[in-house]
């Protein structure tokens, strides 16, 4: 009975745990306009996929790189937040956070372009 009253509770802690990640989630869809456009444009690759009929192996690597830019831009969202929530006034550790967590997202979306490119490159130029 222990062990089943355990599992139980496991449960129920992952489906809050799921919870309050969708809960951020939503949050950064509805407040963060770059999070929007960049799910855009994951869309746009993938409805792109789907028309030029990528490979597992392409696929496999456009959702990395989907999701990795998609990541590192919460990770902004939530250290912009935190910043924020410390101080108001210009603070000189507190914009090189922002400007930091800013240039992961910049490096992660240029990365995920220029695979994209190499990617779909061949395709485009057969059609």
């Amino acid at each position: 009975m222990d062990e089943e009253l355990l599992h139980f509770r496991m449960i129920v802690k992952f489906i809050k745990s799921l919870g309050f990640a969708i809960s951020g989630l939503k949050f950064a869809l509805i407040t963060e306009s770059n999070l929007k456009i960049q799910t855009a444009i994951g869309v746009l690759v993938i409805m792109l996929g789907i028309y030029v009929g990528l490979e597992r192996w392409e696929w496999s690597i456009i959702f990395i790189c989907t999701a990795f830019v998609l990541v590192c831009e919460l990770i902004n969202t939530a250290l912009e937040n935190l910043c924020d929530h410390v101080t108001a006034k210009p603070d000189r550790q507190i914009k090189i956070v922002k400007d930091v967590s800013a240039a992961a997202v910049l490096l992660a979306s240029i990365s995920a372009a220029i695979t994209g490119l190499i990617i779909f490159l061949p395709y485009l130029s057969r059609l």
